[in-house]
């Protein structure tokens, strides 16, 4: 699974601090916290008919994060929405849109990682791409990869940082491995998700997932949980096994960029019959609905 360039996306406007620029003029400081230290956090949005789904839930999640790492000045939601308006606006863009939204701690006085060295307030990037979702309908196949995700007395997970080494490195593994993707444990062998995305499994029934002790609070597989409860669908939040994962009747993941996305292999074995289950299936559909009428109105 790689993505390629869409040629819509080649002369992109894109905003740096309230500065719309074409993509080849986009420029960020080296002395900003992002290029110095990884220092920023991140949300991925996704545009639908002209609404973006669960934008309230993603601005709560990067001001909790932002507020986590101390960042003395936090723009408000509505200058953030009304820059990606203005974003959306400038590509003409209704539809079928992913929005990388990246907030850094902004450009520091002198480089060095102390955070007094940042006296000119935030930097607020919108990037948003035409990009449908990324993953094949058909099945992924995944490998477990030999890096753990961090618990939360080394790098809680809750900030959802732009600090992506652990992840990156998870991926050049399944890269080399001829996979999709990566499955990544925690410091104590249980499942935390993806390199890139959280992971359910089903069995007799039951949608299950991990627990979020070594791994974000997942904005879409909150909406799979909270559409589990609607639908009277069991489902579990628990630590979870990779044995657990390899004889599960179906495996799927999901995330803002590829939605839901069914997993048919893990290391070389087949998961289910390793096809795409029926309810991977259904929870699929319910969530194309949510995201179909949901969300907020972003362009007019």
């Amino acid at each position: 699974m790689l993505q390629t360039f869409d040629e819509r996306n080649r002369n992109l406007i894109v905003n740096v601090n309230g500065l719309l620029v074409h993509r080849d003029e986009a420029r960020v400081s080296p002395f900003d916290s992002a290029v110095q230290g990884g220092d920023a956090v991140w949300e991925g949005l996704r545009l639908y008919h002209g609404r973006i789904f669960a934008l309230e839930a993603h601005l709560a999640r990067l001001r909790a994060s932002a507020l986590a790492l101390a960042f003395e000045r936090i723009p408000s939601d509505e200058s953030i929405v009304k820059e990606i308006r203005r974003t959306l606006a400038a590509n003409g863009m209704q539809d079928g849109v992913h929005i990388r939204l990246t907030l850094t701690r902004g450009v520091k006085v002198t480089s060095g990682m102390d955070p007094r060295l940042n006296q000119a307030g935030p930097t607020l990037i919108v990037l948003a791409e035409h990009k449908p979702p990324v993953y094949s309908k058909q099945g992924l196949a995944l490998v477990t990869s030999t890096m753990r995700r961090p618990a939360p007395d080394v790098l809680d997970p809750k900030i959802h940082h732009a600090n992506l080494l652990n992840s990156i490195l998870a991926k050049i593994e399944a890269n080399a491995a001829g996979a999709d993707d990566a499955i990544m444990l925690d410091a104590r062998g249980f499942i935390a998700e993806t390199n890139a995305t959280h992971l359910f499994m089903v069995e007799g029934g039951v949608v299950r997932t991990p627990t979020v002790a070594a791994c974000p609070e997942g904005i879409t597989r909150a909406t799979v949980l909270e559409i589990c409860r609607a639908q009277g669908i069991p489902h579990e939040v628990r630590d979870l096994s990779l044995a657990e994962l390899y004889r599960a009747d179906e495996a799927f993941c999901s995330g803002t960029m590829g939605e839901l996305a069914a997993v048919t292999r893990v290391d070389g074995r087949a998961i289910g019959g390793g096809g795409v289950g029926p309810l991977t299936q259904r929870l699929s559909a319910m969530y194309a609905e949510r995201t179909a009428t949901g969300g907020t109105q972003v362009v007019d």
